[in-house]
């Protein structure tokens, strides 16, 4: 490796930091300092002098691993802007990680159904687009509202254990974070999440109640997040592949 860095040819390495290995990319350019980037897809690039070896560069990249763990963090819940939906039928909308085809038709009751593969809104005026949008957004609310204090029931049964309190929990529409936490105790889950396999909408429950026990994101967050979810990992890949979709 460090005959590889002799020679300012382009090269790959990585560094562990706690249970994390962070890999990156290395190119060399005529410059004083070495410069460590984060890009959106999580890649991690170094700019590094001429003439710097491996173990060096090895070595400021773990000095930095606590911010690029931070900006990974940031990156990860930052919600990709999604299509503007239409709300018409045969489009499809998610539910607990599932597509649905939308069926709107007028009929004797006003209801929102989710069965056999179908959103199925009956409204007793003219199905118009913005009568489902409405429909729809209601009937999710409400479902999250069940489902979520469901599984903050399931979660804290474990946080407890590790002497978090149970928080007050409140669900609204956010446009850049799946879940926040406030010192006061209470912990706030976007409505999108809804939307999400119950393995993810878990994984942001528990890492916001991570949060009221560990407030930033060092290794004694993720040694805790790591006992309590041990696959927690692969649940924050799976959310985040959802919400590129």
């Amino acid at each position: 490796m460090n005959a590889v860095a002799a020679e300012h040819l382009p090269f790959r390495d990585s560094v562990r930091w706690g249970r994390t290995e962070i890999a990156y990319e290395v190119r060399f350019a005529p410059r004083k300092t070495l410069a460590i980037e984060v890009h959106p897809n999580l890649r991690v690039s170094v700019v590094a002098p001429a003439g710097s070896d491996a173990d060096t560069i090895r070595e400021k990249v773990r000095k930095r691993a606590g911010w690029i763990r931070k900006q990974w963090r940031e990156l990860e819940l930052y919600l990709p802007k999604q299509p503007p939906r239409r709300y018409v039928n045969g489009e499809t909308h998610r539910y607990l990680g599932r597509q649905y085809r939308l069926r709107a038709e007028q009929g004797e009751e006003e209801s929102v159904k989710c069965l056999r593969g179908y959103f199925r809104i009956t409204t007793r005026n003219e199905p118009t687009p913005e009568i489902a949008r409405r429909r729809l957004e209601t009937w999710y609310r409400d479902r999250a509202d069940v489902v979520f204090r469901d599984r903050l029931d399931v979660c804290h049964a474990r946080a407890e254990r590790e002497g978090i309190p149970r928080p007050v929990l409140k669900i609204k529409r956010m446009q850049k974070r799946w879940g926040s936490c406030a010192r006061e105790g209470t912990i706030t889950l976007n409505l999108e999440l809804i939307k999400a396999p119950k393995e993810c909408i878990d994984y942001v429950i528990m890492h916001e109640l991570c949060h009221l026990k560990e407030a930033h994101h060092g290794p004694r967050f993720w040694a805790l997040l790591g006992r309590m979810m041990p696959d927690y990992e692969e649940r924050k890949k799976q959310l985040n592949v959802i919400a590129a979709q």
